[in-house]
């Protein structure tokens, strides 16, 4: 079974690589629609869209080869509100601004989609990492961000980074602030005989 991440994260990528997966990474291009409003099912919404969208083309292109598909999805959220990417840097330095000595939320959406165009299965899936950093000053936040290093990242910082020396504490798993909750992927993965 030939096995497909449906994602251009470099961070999800060196997950699964590092968890001995051979697969092959083709990402999914489409509009990402959001009809959801509690992080846990936008994560999954968004995280089956991608899957789905590469679903698609795949089974299309060789409807009797047998795959499977991983699509995820990142999102934090604190507050009940979602921190997305930042589009400038100043909404970076806000972010994290607002993050100090508090708890947030970080999310990760997977789908999983196996088979051949004639008999699949999906199952989707969320995973809920609770963060809390040290308070920082705006001096260290902006040069962080200067750095350009959260500009692509859901709440403006990466914590495999430079960022992750002000992390106070984690509750949950690591690998799923990073972008890909490995263990639970192999767990889920195993309830469906993969």
């Amino acid at each position: 079974m030939e096995i497909i991440l449906a994602s251009a994260s470099p961070r999800r990528k060196e997950l699964l690589e590092k968890a001995g997966f051979c697969f092959q990474v083709l990402p999914a291009g489409g509009k990402e629609v959001i009809t959801r409003t509690e992080p846990s099912e936008i994560v999954e919404e968004l995280s089956y869209q991608k899957a789905y969208e590469i679903k698609q083309r795949k089974f299309i292109e060789e409807p009797e080869k047998e795959f499977l598909i991983i699509g995820a999805d990142t999102i934090v959220a604190m507050d009940h509100k979602i921190l997305g990417k930042p589009k400038n840097e100043e909404e970076a330095v806000r972010t994290l601004l607002s993050l100090q000595g508090r708890v947030h939320q970080v999310y990760t959406g997977v789908t999983l989609i196996a088979g051949k165009e004639t008999d699949f299965r999906v199952r989707s899936f969320h995973e809920r990492t609770d963060v809390e950093f040290y308070p920082v000053s705006e001096e260290k936040i902006r040069a962080y961000v200067s750095t350009g290093e959260p500009m692509d990242k859901a709440g403006s910082y990466g914590i495999q980074g430079k960022w992750g020396i002000y992390v106070k504490g984690i509750r949950g798993d690591y690998n799923n602030v990073v972008g890909l909750p490995v263990p639970r992927l192999l767990y889920e993965m195993e309830k469906m005989d993969l």
